[in-house]
């Protein structure tokens, strides 16, 4: 049976959870579009966590590698589109590291599109009644940096595989202790991802539909 790999990363930031992890972990098992998901939970250190991801990549052999992370302050599940090789940590990781404009691989391209059908996952879950968006920058810390990575790995061993990252918003518990930030509730997090992956797994094309921004 064909593999989904999705992943979530350890709370951070003097956090208590992380619902990225909380969403994976709801879909452990489960058995979408013929593929069964496989979950990972990953460290925010910068430089480990792209190591525990690609080695996981390795011994799955996954068809799809969702990697899940925490946007507080975005209000939509936003489907990244591009990953810069770039980190410049706003704050220190979970080991007390701060690296600044340093890149994720030496001597890489500047960024890698996501080879999800991103406005197809945007499209579907909008008919879902989730709000969801392209996004165009996934920032420049740990979520970018295994974004960067995973893409590194896909596009310098050929591999056959669908890949990118996802922002999720704030949960309901977690917004709590982030007064005015906007929030989604855990189980409506839960099903965006399961879309997501059921449109990856059958989606051969994107969609040609404007996912542009402005700004």
């Amino acid at each position: 049976m064909d593999r989904v790999l999705v992943t979530g990363i350890e709370p951070f930031d003097g956090d208590a959870i992380n619902p990225s992890w909380q969403v994976a972990q709801a879909l452990a098992g489960e058995q979408v579009a013929g593929a069964e998901v496989v979950v990972r939970q990953l460290v925010c250190v910068l430089g480990l966590s792209n190591q525990q991801l690609i080695a996981a990549v390795e011994e799955l052999r996954p068809k799809v590698v969702i990697c899940l992370g925490l946007a507080g302050g975005r209000g939509e599940i936003s489907i990244e589109r591009v990953a810069i090789n770039l980190i410049d940590a706003r704050i220190p990781d979970n080991a007390g590291k701060q690296p600044i404009d340093i890149p994720v691989v030496e001597g890489g391209p500047v960024g890698y599109f996501s080879t999800l059908p991103v406005k197809a996952i945007v499209h579907n879950l909008r008919q879902s009644g989730i709000p969801a968006a392209v996004s165009h920058t996934a920032g420049t810390y740990n979520c970018n940096q295994l974004f960067y990575a995973l893409s590194h790995h896909i596009a310098s061993h050929n591999l056959a595989i669908k890949g990118g990252f996802i922002h999720i918003p704030y949960s309901h518990e977690l917004a709590v202790n982030h007064p005015g930030k906007p929030s989604m509730a855990l189980a409506t997090m839960v099903a965006a991802v399961r879309s997501i992956v059921h449109t990856a797994l059958t989606v051969g094309e994107d969609l040609t539909v404007t996912g542009g921004a402005l700004h």
